[in-house]
């Protein structure tokens, strides 16, 4: 029986305290690799195709499964920072199974 992939989708569409948002941007690599996760697009270039654009900053994760990606999501070190961003940026965050 193969697992099927699940991806977290971040849209991070303000950031209106730059500065309380540092200590997230510090840590939150190391917590996706820690849980054996895998950063799949950080913002790269993008262009509209169809409907209305992301607003703001696109970030996909990649993890072995959808428990993988909630074991990521609600782990201690993940939850130590995740208040930062709470604080300091407005985000849309999606879990998506992916295709085995």
């Amino acid at each position: 029986m193969s697992t099927q992939p699940a991806y977290f989708l971040f849209n991070v569409t303000d950031v209106h305290d730059p500065i309380a948002f540092v200590p997230y941007q510090e840590k939150v690599v190391s917590t996706i690799l820690q849980y054996h996760g895998q950063i799949v697009v950080a913002d790269g270039e993008r262009e509209g195709v169809e409907g209305t654009p992301f607003v703001g900053k696109v970030y996909l994760l990649r993890f072995a499964s959808k428990a993988a990606a909630k074991t990521w999501y609600h782990s201690p070190e993940y939850q130590a920072i995740i208040q930062h961003r709470f604080a300091a940026a407005t985000c849309h965050a999606s879990l998506l199974e992916g295709v085995a």
